[in-house]
Formats: structure tokens, C-alpha cells, sequence
């Protein structure tokens, strides 16, 4: 059972930014209102790529059950501003795409429908997904508040001529490890990768880090958090380390672990030896897609959900390598996934459960599944997933193995989600700057666990 106290949960409440939501599907009230009541209903999502998918399973549905779904899709910042708003003022979707950064605030301001008595009374197989995500959408004290709809993991996309001209191949590359000592294999590869601006390599005699053309990792700006998916995280939870006490609910902290401050150490190395973008650089791209496409890194370590964006394009031949195996004789990933969750205060709860059961089938997933562009939750519509990426040309094999394999780490969660954020992003930071030293990852953890007493 969770002890914290609802009135140190809290969550910022942001006034909606001006922009205009792309809306499909038929229905003539504004977007963003409540639910009337009726056979309409109002759906959100963030992900303008998988809008073609979700239109299809909306047509689907309204066809099985006689339901319309309003589709509208806003950019990240705003989807989220837009919701704590809509709740607010009590005119917030029917139905909304949920993460798992998020949901924990919602549950506590009363504002997502339990819909744990709707699950067993339909007696839906909640085996059908991989495994670990349906706990992701439950309580301590035993709500549920969504369905999976789709997961995440991380893999090493890679610029497959820079590779080849030094000397690499496709199997060395799913064979790497490293460690903390030296970075063994993988940091050898990153270190041969790195090119200056004279042609002298990262391992070569004459190298320049000052003057770096190409680096042979890339830093993810918008990585550098808490949770670090596409940063840092594949090597701290490949060498024995996780968040926290427990998972998913975490209520205790290891961010002052040796283990996490001896991987850090050598993820700042990277920077460093040159071989590793500075803190400051990544900061000012956030995504290094452009750098990686202008030819400045040869790996970058990033989320299934960027494969269109690396796969997709013509420009650079790109090919997906898993991340390297750690100390602890495995690799590892970040297993991340949504939900879809139902506004407590919709006028239109049960056919906005209708809708979500739906979206939680095999039935829509497929149809996710097929479009090629995320990996649905749902066992069997994975599968049509591998299958419609394979059909382009694309082996995302370095990603769905660590599901295969058993190697994926679950995402924590917690009430106070976006304080650790804060803190750990800023000791963080700040370490890999070199501006504090590794007492301040001890500091930053003892300052999140207090939240929890």
C-alpha cells in the first residue's frame, strides 16, 4: 500500500498554447468538449504518425458498434497542457493516449475511470499482452486505469557505410559489451568511429578531440532525465543497477548506488575522450536525428518509436544493432508502454469503454501492427509488426529481442514522478558537465527519497 499523502501529489496545470488540433473523423462539436451523451465520443493521441492507423480502427469500430470516435491529435507539449486544462475545466476527451510519466497524478486528482470491474465483468484475457505491461496500469490498491496499446524499447541505430569503412560487420556489431573499466568492446567501436577533423580516428595516434567531425555516439538532449531511456539507462541497468526498491510503484531510490555513479563515470569518459558530443551540444539539439542525418554521428542510441525516422529515410543507409551486453553478463532495455485511459468525468463512460476495449484488442492492434510504425502490446499483432517493418526492408530485430530474450527493465513509476525528474535531471547534468562531482548523484538521491517519507 502507497502511504504518500494526496496532498503532497501534485501536478501543474498550464494554460492551453495556441495551436489547432488536427481532428478527423465526422462529428460537429469543438474539440476538447466533454461528451453529451450519445453514440460519439472524443479520442486523443499525440503521435500524428500512427493518426492513418487509428482513423482505420475508429471506421471499424463505428461500424461494429455503431459509436463514433472524434480523432483530434495535438504535439507532445501542448497534448499535455491541453489535458490538465480539460480537466480543469471539465472539458477534457472522452478517452486520451496515457504515459506512464502521467497516470500516477491523474489516479491521485481522481481525473482516469478504474475500469477493474469493467475488465472482469467482460472477462477480458489480459495474457494476450507482452508480458509486464498490463501491471503497468494498475494500483497498489488495485485499480487498473488502462489497457496496453502499444510498447517501447531501445536499440543502437547505426550508419552502416561509417561502420563498414572501419571495419565492422553487422555480427561484431550484435556481439559488443561493455564495462567500466576500459568500455571493452563497444567502447572500442565508438572510440574507432570517432573521426577529427583532420581524418585521425578516436583510437589513432594525432587525435584532436577539439576539433571532432564525427563522434561515434551520439548524446540524446531530451534523454538526459530521470529515467535517461535512450541516454544512459541500457548500460546503469546492464550493470546490475535499477531505480529504485521495486517496480513498478518505486518509493525508494538508488541514484546514489556505486553502480549507477561507476556507469555515469564512464559514460562521461565518453565526452571527455572526445569520442561523445558535450552535454552542452546535446542540449542544444535535443534529437540527434539532424546530426546523425548531416553526418556528425555514426551510432545513436534511441527508442523503437524513431524507426521511421531513421529507417524511413533515403539519405543515410541505416541498420539497428542491439545495445551492448554489461557486467552483468546481459544487455538491457527500458520497457516502456501507453494505455489508453477514460476521462472519470465523461458523460459517455460506457461507450468510452467500448472504445477502449476495442483498442486494447487484437483487432485494432493488428491494424497497428501492419502500419508499421509502433509495436503493439498485444502478443499476436507484435508479430504482424516485425512482419510489416521486414516487408520494407527493415530488420528491427535489435529491438524486439530484449522482449524475446527477457532482458527489457520496466519503466518506474511513482506518484512523485516529476519532482525525481527534476532533481535527478539537474545532478545529472550537471555531472556529466563536469561543473559537481559524484557526491552530487548521492545528494539529488537523498533529496527524492525524502519526497517518499
Amino acid at each position: 500500500m502507497r502511504t504518500i499523502s494526496r496532498a503532497h501529489r501534485t501536478v501543474a496545470v498550464a494554460a492551453v498554447a495556441a495551436a489547432v488540433p488536427v481532428i478527423l473523423a465526422g462529428c460537429s462539436s469543438a474539440g476538447g468538449t466533454a461528451a453529451t451523451g450519445g453514440d460519439s465520443i472524443t479520442y486523443w493521441l499525440w503521435d500524428s504518425n500512427q493518426q492513418p492507423a487509428y482513423q482505420q480502427c475508429a471506421e471499424d469500430f463505428e461500424k461494429s458498434s455503431g459509436i463514433s470516435v472524434k480523432i483530434e491529435q495535438f504535439g507532445w507539449s501542448d497534448y499535455w497542457q491541453g489535458l490538465t486544462t480539460g480537466f480543469a475545466s471539465g472539458t477534457a476527451p472522452d478517452v486520451f493516449a496515457d504515459h506512464l510519466s502521467y497516470y500516477p497524478e491523474f489516479v491521485s486528482q481522481g481525473q482516469l475511470l478504474d475500469i477493474s470491474d469493467r475488465v472482469e465483468k467482460d472477462g477480458l484475457d489480459l495474457g494476450i499482452y507482452q508480458e509486464g505491461l498490463a501491471d503497468l496500469w494498475t494500483t497498489p490498491e488495485g485499480g487498473r486505469y488502462g489497457l496496453p496499446k502499444d510498447f517501447d524499447t531501445v536499440a543502437t541505430f547505426y550508419n552502416e557505410k561509417m561502420v563498414t569503412d572501419a571495419g565492422y560487420t553487422a555480427d561484431q556489431l550484435s556481439t559488443l559489451a561493455w564495462n567500466t573499466t576500459d568500455g571493452g568492446s563497444f567502447e572500442k567501436l565508438v572510440a574507432h568511429l570517432t573521426i577529427d577533423q583532420n581524418g585521425v580516428r578516436g583510437d589513432e595516434a594525432g587525435f584532436d578531440k577539439s576539433k571532432v567531425a564525427v563522434y561515434g555516439l551520439a548524446l540524446s538532449g531530451n534523454g538526459l532525465n530521470a529515467s535517461g531511456q535512450q541516454t544512459w539507462s541500457p548500460y546503469a541497468l546492464s550493470n546490475d543497477w535499477y531505480y529504485g526498491n521495486k517496480t513498478p510503484w518505486t518509493s525508494s531510490w538508488n541514484y546514489g548506488d556505486t553502480k549507477f555513479s561507476d556507469t555515469l563515470a564512464w559514460y562521461k569518459g565518453l565526452i571527455e575522450k572526445g569520442f561523445m558530443p558535450s552535454v552542452d551540444i546535446a542540449l542544444s539539439e535535443q534529437d540527434p536525428l539532424n546530426g546523425y542525418l548531416a553526418g556528425r554521428y555514426a551510432l545513436v542510441t534511441d527508442g523503437s518509436w524513431m524507426n521511421g525516422s531513421y529507417l524511413g529515410q533515403n539519405k543515410i543507409a541505416t541498420k539497428v544493432a542491439p545495445t551492448p551486453v554489461g557486467p552483468s553478463g546481459q544487455r538491457a532495455s527500458l520497457f516502456n508502454g501507453l494505455s489508453d485511459g477514460i476521462w472519470a468525468g465523461s458523460k459517455n463512460q460506457d461507450a468510452a469503454w467500448q472504445w477502449v476495449k476495442y483498442l486494447g484488442s487484437a483487432d485494432c492492434q493488428d491494424v497497428i501492427g501492419k502500419a508499421a510504425v509502433v509495436f503493439p502490446a498485444v502478443k499476436t499483432s507484435t508479430a504482424k509488426a516485425e512482419a510489416a517493418f521486414a516487408a520494407k526492408g527493415w530488420d528491427v530485430t535489435g529491438f524486439t529481442e530484449q522482449v524475446t530474450d527477457g532482458t527489457t527493465k520496466l519503466l518506474p513509476i511513482a506518484d512523485h514522478w516529476s519532482d525525481v525528474n527534476d532533481t535527478m535531471k539537474a545532478a545529472i547534468e550537471s555531472y556529466l558537465k563536469g561543473v559537481s562531482d559524484v557526491s552530487a548523484l548521492k545528494t539529488a538521491n537523498d533529496q527524492v527519497n525524502a519526497l517518499f517519507k
